[in-house]
């Protein structure tokens, strides 16, 4: 039988509460007007406080990330702060950590290659429209994370057949490549804080994740 909200209660708020805060700080520019309010409760936080409250991920882990993001926020959302996104994710030129997951799942490392196909027939199968812009391809961290929050409030019985097949396989890679690669806090801080709470999501699951081969 297909797990439903009220069987996934003890964790579907947690799953979508991690997606709707992380999902938009991969998402977008921080220089985004849609995302200042979400940067400036990260900068008000309390470390520990929230760490403790953190949903599903290791306590002490989610402290010592959203330690690093708010050290990394102590002057606001500044230019630092912009340019290591886009050198990271974005360009103009060789991405740090680009954020798609074909490109490291593909053999020829390409954006919509076949770790976007698989997700994009599994979505259209399931009946799950894509958000975000049309030319992104689906398999974007941060679009993921969104998606993975949506449909823990609305299609509970697809969350774990998304999380092992789609999400979990490459995103730990992905996470290890970005806070080795950051030259600013915040994103190390967010790595972490996004491997932990995934490992808590896949904990609290009981999920099996097959590890692709990785071609970068």
């Amino acid at each position: 039988m297909e797990p439903t909200c009220a069987d996934l209660a003890d964790i579907c708020e947690g799953v979508a509460f991690i997606g709707e805060t992380l999902g938009p700080l991969f998402a977008h520019d921080p220089a985004d007007e849609e995302v200042a309010g979400l940067y400036d409760a990260l900068a008000a936080l309390d470390p520990a406080a929230a760490g403790e409250e953190w949903p599903l991920g290791d306590a002490a882990g989610a402290t010592r990330a959203l330690a690093e993001m708010a050290r990394g926020l102590a002057d606001g959302a500044d230019d630092a702060l912009v340019w290591e996104y886009r050198r990271l994710f974005v360009g103009p030129g060789p991405k740090a950590a680009p954020p798609w997951g074909s490109v490291y799942t593909d053999r020829d490392g390409v954006v919509f290659g076949a770790a976007t196909l698989a997700l994009r027939q599994w979505m259209r199968e399931s009946g799950v429209e894509r958000g975000g812009a049309e030319s992104e391809p689906e398999d974007h961290v941060g679009t993921m994370l969104l998606l993975m929050a949506w449909l823990a409030r609305h299609r509970p019985e697809l969350l774990d057949a998304f999380l092992a097949d789609h999400l979990l396989p490459w995103t730990p890679h992905f996470l290890g490549i970005v806070e080795a690669a950051s030259d600013h806090p915040f994103y190390r801080g967010l790595a972490a804080l996004t491997r932990t709470s995934l490992e808590g999501v896949r904990a609290a699951r009981g999920l099996a994740v097959e590890e692709p081969r990785f071609y970068r």
